[in-house]
């Protein structure tokens, strides 16, 4: 499946990971879940989350950590594609 297709699915997700002040390391697991289950995931990176780096960045860690593509970041949320 292609970028496309992919951002065209996602656009009417909704968010059901959230990250916050606990960071990456709370939210791992249950992304990785989520992902074994459904295909696309939308994270959103709340602003305690955020400190110190970009979305792009720290999107791309979490992509890295359950092994899943980044297919889009736009403000503070990400998609993700297993």
């Amino acid at each position: 499946m292609d970028d496309q297709e992919l951002k065209r699915r996602a656009h009417d997700l909704d968010v059901t990971v959230w990250i916050g002040k606990s960071g990456l390391e709370s939210v791992v697991d249950e992304l990785d879940d989520q992902l074994s289950t459904n295909d696309l995931v939308k994270v959103k990176f709340l602003r305690a989350a955020r400190a110190g780096s970009s979305t792009d960045e720290k999107a791309a860690d979490l992509a890295d950590r359950v092994n899943a593509d980044l297919v889009d970041v736009r403000g503070h949320t990400a998609v993700l594609y297993r």
